[in-house]
């Protein structure tokens, strides 16, 4: 604080309030103050008061007096205030009229007390009471001893001015003495408040307040207010006596409280001795009359009672809650409960309320209710609680509450009764329509109100849109069990509404129904029959056929359409289903811009056709729009009539071939009779023949075939059983392998050590090839004697190859660069200039000592070379000619040659055109070609997924005999490298020996140079004749025996390598090929459990194929693996390869072109199936982009839509579907036993040029989640032949299959191998399951994952079987 008192007048006062201090004990301030002026002069005096509470400010306790001084002076305040108490420092400042400065600063408050020595502390001062005209004495005790205070002034003030010096002191101990003060002769003015101060030089010491009371003179004492109340409780009050207020004087030596009901009887009467008082023992909720009777010493005696104080006791706790709480009346919707009565001794408050309480859950919510109940003073108080929900458990309990508290009854738990259900959920009855079949489902009542007994649907047709259905007899009533809520009405109408009437029943009755309207689908139109497709009349342009009408199933017939297209050969001549129709109108000006084979020639509107019409095709003329142009005389065309149904946003098609029209050719050269039956009865008398030998063949070797398939088996198991410990023991080390492997594999293949000891000098394949061959006989010698390059036997081989491929395969590498490269013999003839232009490369011709050579023509020179050598097989001579893809110039002589040798098998090893270059020409016809004196006709061609059969008749001019020739065309070998697998190749090279005959000439082997792929198959092919045979493989001289032979056979390294493991797969797996005539016996042998092992022959066969599934690395899933494509993976342990991945093609934004699917061969077509997981809600759109783009025609479902797995529906029930540029538009639907099949039409919007594509999705429903494998065998046969029916009749077989079940694994891998199997016993008449699973865990290894799923593959093909 500062104040300028220039410019002040005197007396003017500046204050400065300090905060309130509340503490309870003495305390030390500190401050210092400064005071100048420049005359010397004071300006003005500093004064401190003590505040005491809210009360008057007094007087100062300190100030300041004499002149200015230039420095800081500093005071102390030893300021003592007890609690309750407070007191607020107040500072002021008075003007002298002087000009100077007064300032304070630094105030602060310490945690302790003053110096004793500087400023005292005082003690608690005691209040003084005294009569008039009395001596009222004050005691001050003081911190510290009189000696120490000689220059302290001592005094006591008094608030209103009145002061007293000190009388005398006197010590209480060391520490503290006594000050005595006295105020004479008093009067009632002098009663105040009075406190002690002490002044040193170093500050002021302050004490609190005590009171003089004076009073008048002896009176009886009345007090003149009532006690006040200061808390009460449910027993008991506090009162404040108020004894102060009264009238009279003198002292009061008693006081009494009295107190009393309302009712005005007294209750007691006790004496006090404080100030506050506590009345006890009192009952709760009750007023009460206080009043205070005070008592003074001799005459003054006791006085009235003083006015008095209204009080109520508060509320207690209630005593307990209510007892015995029953249920005495349950129904489906209210109950009524009774308890015991109670009074006040329970409530303990007159003012109380009682509630019950209860609680149910309703609809998955837990509802909490409370009531009031009102009948509380009744000898059998009850209450009734209302509006409950039926048959729910409701549990009750009542609560007695008051102000202060509240208790509770015992909790009772009660079931309502039951009551009629509620509707059927509107939303829940859903029907799938078909043509003649609804399928009704529905959800139970969201309020059951018990227990549901049945179901009762009441249904009846109500309209239709074909007027010739008569509709009085469609209706009924079904009843179904509680547990059954769908049903499948047929019987039905197509194109017609019925109304379907839900309701549930309980043991109370039916519930309100629910109504549900469904339209069945319309049917096509039925067609009249056309027996023969004989026309009325044709000529070369046009053809006149008879329209009949078409009777309507479902709706009226729109109108009628003649539709013309030019032949397929692939179409079927009955066309009766809607997908073999044209549902999209194409005129004849835009059918070569589309590049269609069918054009609308005519429309009529039904009403025209009410009866038989004429009608001519190519009249020229114009129906509806369409011109009916006339045909083309050297084309065949088919002419269809066909109907059209159009009702509620469908149209549906029926169609017939009414007639064909041929084209019109030359008449082809005569044939002289007698040349031509001669010709027949030879070709007759050959193939009777050749099939008189295939008959006895086969009986020969199917005899054989039960007694060493299992032998084969066996060897297979001691081979995985012998890898599995290798592998256990050591690993995959480069170094050592278990020798227990390499003693028990040769057991595989040496039944008798005996007769297998190889010759360590050599082995057979490098003996000369003009030697015959003679069983070796045994030789006692070590197996190997340290030759550079000794045969491998098959029980070493997985050893051999795993450390050739150490070190990056330097062992193979060594091994390849040592054999010699380039020309090994003379081969003069391949360069003399004639032959120059017979050779499609120059660096790989004939060498002369091997060639083959022609037998020469006449007047031709050098007539005689083919660019081909001779190779010896495994113990034959000249068993193979290896030749080079024929070229134009060529294909002559290739014929020449098969017909001059013999040759019944020609393997192919190449395409036609690889990497855009041309690799071999087609020097084979597609019907019947004639090569100068050759006459080729192609008899046969088989198409699978890996290869192509051909089967040719070879007739040469002058001969006298038709030869029967099959080429083997393995169209599975990549432009670039190596097969991927070896498995395709193995069963090609197997297929070749069981199709060769044994008697014919050499076999006749090419690729494109008739080096690199034609010496991997010869090599093959010889090495698993020599491993059935000796039991080890001598691969590295075979291959050095081909070199001498011909030029640089196996080209490549890699193609070494892959020899290598092609032969170790081979010897692994074994051939595993079983007839159809022995399969039911050979499944029972595999499954009898081998008593010592515990094992059978099936389980471990399933572990080889475990076993030599591969493995997919990370790098060979880099795509599905990339951060973009995380979220359109179901699962990230089931990835496809980046080798069989369908990239999409149709643009979407700036979605990628990823998606979770591989491409998977069939039987007979490669990439025919495309399996993936059942689409996210993400990969719907995609899911519809891979089967527009892959021209899928069928998807098989095998799992459950199940939204929380992220399963959806991902097609439309009714309507169509946009996903961006694609639009899937639903056809038609049809449910038969566990198969739902449903046909979309789907396109791309911004393509329409394209045009669409039917798809036809196959649901199967017996296969629950919870099992491995199907419910039935006959269910899941059915669906591969639905399939399989659908993809030919649709797409000629041509169209892709999608498969998905939830992740794309076990389910779509046995529906697929299922597949394979069913064609292999169809075209085959053998099955290979195990091959089929290998060739599918090739692309994917979680296909077919379980040995329950392996079997049912087995029994599928059984079943097939029995099927017929």
């Amino acid at each position: 604080m500062m104040v300028n008192t220039s410019g002040r007048s005197s007396g003017q006062r500046a204050q400065l309030y300090m905060p309130q201090f509340k503490e309870n004990d003495t305390h030390c301030v500190i401050f210092q103050y400064y005071a100048t002026s420049r005359e010397g002069s004071s300006p003005g005096q500093l004064l401190i008061y003590v505040k005491e509470n809210n009360n008057l400010l007094g007087f100062a306790v300190w100030n300041s007096s004499g002149s200015a001084f230039q420095k800081w002076q500093q005071v102390e305040l030893a300021i003592s205030t007890f609690w309750p108490n407070f007191y607020q420092l107040v500072f002021e400042v008075v003007a002298s009229g002087e000009r100077g400065l007064l300032a304070v600063r630094g105030i602060s408050r310490q945690g302790h007390q003053c110096s004793k020595l500087n400023t005292p502390h005082f003690l608690h001062i005691k209040s003084v009471e005294v009569n008039a005209r009395q001596t009222a004495t004050f005691q001050c005790t003081i911190n510290g001893q009189p000696k120490d205070h000689v220059n302290y002034k001592l005094w006591l003030q008094g608030i209103r001015g009145r002061e007293a010096p000190m009388k005398d002191t006197k010590p209480v101990n060391s520490r503290r003495y006594t000050a005595t003060f006295d105020i004479v002769n008093t009067t009632k003015e002098d009663s105040g408040r009075y406190r002690c101060i002490v002044r040193s030089e170093k500050g002021v010491g302050v004490s609190s307040y005590g009171d003089l009371v004076v009073k008048r003179e002896f009176t009886p004492p009345i007090p003149i207010a009532p006690p006040q109340l200061t808390a009460v409780g449910a027993t008991y009050l506090w009162i404040q006596l108020n004894a102060n207020s009264i009238n009279g004087d003198g002292p009061i030596i008693e006081k009494e409280v009295e107190y009393r009901t309302l009712s005005g009887s007294l209750i007691d009467s006790q004496p006090v001795d404080k100030p506050n008082h506590k009345i006890g023992h009192l009952d709760p909720d009750t007023e009460y009359e206080i009043s205070v009777l005070l008592t003074r010493p001799n005459e003054g005696g006791t006085g009235a009672p003083g006015p008095p104080l209204r009080a109520r006791t508060k509320c207690a706790d209630p005593m307990q809650g209510p007892q015995r709480l029953q249920v005495v009346d349950i129904k489906s919707r209210q109950l009524m409960v009774r308890w015991e009565p109670f009074g006040y001794n329970v409530t303990r408050c007159y003012s109380y309320n009682l509630t019950v309480q209860y609680r149910y859950t309703a609809n998955g919510k837990e509802e909490m209710r409370e009531e009031t109940c009102y009948d509380t003073l009744s000898g059998a108080p009850q209450h009734t609680i209302r509006s409950l929900p039926p048959y729910t458990n409701v549990s009750i309990r009542l609560l007695l509450r008051n102000r202060e508290g509240v208790k509770e009854s015992d909790e009772l738990d009660v079931l309502t009764d039951e009551d009629v259900p509620g509707a059927v959920p509107q939303e829940s009855i859903q029907g799938s329509t078909y043509e003649e079949k609804i399928a009704l489902r529905w959800r139970e009542p969201l309020q059951t109100y018990g227990i549901i007994k049945q179901y009762e649907i009441f249904y009846k047709a109500v309209s239709s849109f074909d007027p010739e259905f008569n509709l009085s007899n469609q209706s009924g009533t079904i009843l179904k069990f509680s547990n059954e809520t769908s049903h499948i009405f047929t019987g039905l109408y197509p194109g017609s509404t019925y109304s379907f009437t839900i309701r549930a029943s309980t043991v109370k009755g039916y519930g309100p129904p629910e109504l549900a309207q469904f339209t069945t689908k319309i049917s096509p139109p039925r067609m009249p029959g056309y027996e023969q497709e004989t026309p009325l009349n044709q000529t070369d342009s046009t053809v006149t056929v008879l329209l009949k009408p078409a009777r309507s199933r479902g709706a009226p017939v729109s109108v009628y359409q003649v539709v013309v297209e030019e032949e397929r050969p692939r179409r079927s001549r009955r066309a009766a289903e809607i997908l073999r129709c044209y549902p999209i109108p194409i005129h004849f000006q835009n059918a070569s811009v589309l590049n269609s084979q069918y054009y609308f020639t005519a429309e009529f509107p039904a009403a025209r056709i009410q009866t038989p019409l004429p009608f001519t095709v190519g009249d020229n003329r114009t129906y509806d729009g369409y011109w009916n142009l006339p045909l083309l005389p050297h084309k065949s065309y088919s002419v269809y009539y066909q109907a059209v149904s159009t009702a509620n946003g469908e149209t549906k098609i029926d169609c017939v071939r009414v007639a064909t029209k041929g084209a019109a050719t030359r008449k082809p050269d005569a044939v002289e009779p007698e040349k031509q039956t001669d010709h027949t009865v030879k070709i007759a008398g050959v193939i009777a023949g050749i099939l008189l030998f295939v008959i006895i063949f086969l009986e020969s070797f199917t005899s054989k075939r039960k007694e060493t398939l299992s032998s084969t088996r066996q060897e297979m198991t001691v081979m995985v059983n012998s890898m599995d410990k290798s592998y256990a023991e050591q690993g995959t080390s480069c170094d050592e392998f278990s020798s227990a492997f390499a003693d028990r594999l040769s057991l595989a293949f040496f039944p008798s050590d005996e007769n297998h000891t190889m010759n360590s000098e050599t082995s057979s394949l490098v003996q000369s090839h003009t030697h015959s061959y003679k069983k070796r006989e045994a030789v006692d010698v070590p197996y190997q004697t340290g030759q550079l390059h000794p045969a491998i036997r098959v029980a070493d081989l997985l050893q051999h190859i795993t450390q050739m491929k150490c070190a990056e395969g330097y062992g193979f590498k060594e091994e390849y660069e040592s054999f010699f490269e380039g020309q090994a013999a003379p081969w003069d003839s391949a360069k003399k200039d004639e032959n120059r232009m017979k050779n499609r490369y120059g660096n790989i011709i004939a060498y002369d000592h091997s060639r083959v050579r022609l037998q020469p023509l006449e007047g031709e020179q050098s007539s005689d070379y083919i660019n081909a050598n001779y190779v010896d097989g495994y113990h034959r001579p000249n068993h193979y000619i290896a030749t080079q893809g024929p070229m134009q110039e060529t294909v002559y002589d290739f014929w020449r040659m098969v017909w001059q040798e013999n040759t019944a098998t020609i393997v192919m090893v190449t395409n036609l055109v690889e990497v855009g270059r041309v690799k071999c020409c087609k020097y084979w016809p597609d019907d019947t070609e004639i090569y100068r004196d050759m006459k080729v006709t192609l008899i046969e061609t088989q198409l699978l997924s890996e290869y192509v059969i051909r089967t040719f008749a070879v007739e040469k001019r002058g001969a006298h005999e038709i030869r029967e020739i099959r080429q083997f065309h393995f169209t599975g070998w990549p432009d670039h490298g190596v097969p991927y697998h070896a498995t395709g190749l193995l069963g090609f090279v197997r297929r070749i020996k069981a199709k060769s005959p044994a008697n014919a000439g050499p076999m006749v082997i090419h690729c494109s140079a008739g080096a690199g792929r034609t010496g991997c198959f010869i090599v093959i092919d010889i090495m698993l004749d020599m491993a059935e045979r000796e039991g080890v493989v001598d691969i590295y001289n075979c291959v050095r025996e081909l070199r001498s032979r011909r030029v640089n056979m196996v080209q490549t390294e890699e193609q070494y390598v892959f020899i290598h493991d092609a032969i170790l797969e081979a010897c692994l797996c074994g051939d595993t090929t079983i007839p159809a005539n022995q399969l039911r016996s050979v499944y029972y042998d595999m499954n009898r459990l081998d008593p010592q092992t515990n094992s059978s022959q099936i389980k471990e066969e399933f572990r080889t194929l475990n076993m030599v599934t591969p493995t997919l690395r990370v790098e060979d899933c880099s795509i599905a693996l990339l951060p973009r494509n995380h979220e359109k993976n179901r699962c990230m342990d089931v990835l496809p390869p980046d080798r069989c991945l369908p990239f999409l093609i149709t643009i979407d934004g700036e979605s990628s072109n990823y998606i979770n699917a591989a491409l998977m061969d069939s039987y007979k077509q490669p990439s025919a199936f495309i399996v993936t997981q059942h689409p996210l809600p993400n990969t719907v759109k995609d899911f519809w982009r891979l089967v527009l783009d892959y021209h899928c025609t069928s998807i098989v479902m095998l799992n459950d839509v199940d939204p929380a797995q992220l399963c959806p529906q991902y097609w439309p029930e009714n309507g169509v579907h946009r996903h961006g540029p694609i639009q899937v538009e639903f056809v038609s639907a049809d449910l038969e036993e566990d198969i739902i099949s449903r046909i979309f039409r789907i396109y791309n919007a911004a393509r329409p040029q394209d045009g669409y594509r039917m798809v036809q999705q196959f649901q199967f429903l017996g296969w629950p989640m919870y099992r491995d494998t199907p419910v039935s065998k006959r269910s899941f046969l059915k669906l591969i032949r639905q399939v399989d029916k659908w993809q030919e009749e649709y797409d000629g077989g041509e169209g892709r299959t999608v498969v998905h079940c939830l992740n794309g694994g076990g389910r779509s891998g046995t529906f697929c191998a299922i597949s394979i199997v069913c064609e292999m016993l169809c075209h085959q008449h053998s099955v290979d399951v195990f091959h089929a699973v290998k060739t599918l865990r090739n692309n994917k290894p979680n296909m077919v994952d379980l040995l329950d799923q392996y079997k049912f593959c087995y029994e599928v093909a059984l079943e097939y079987l029995n099927s017929g």
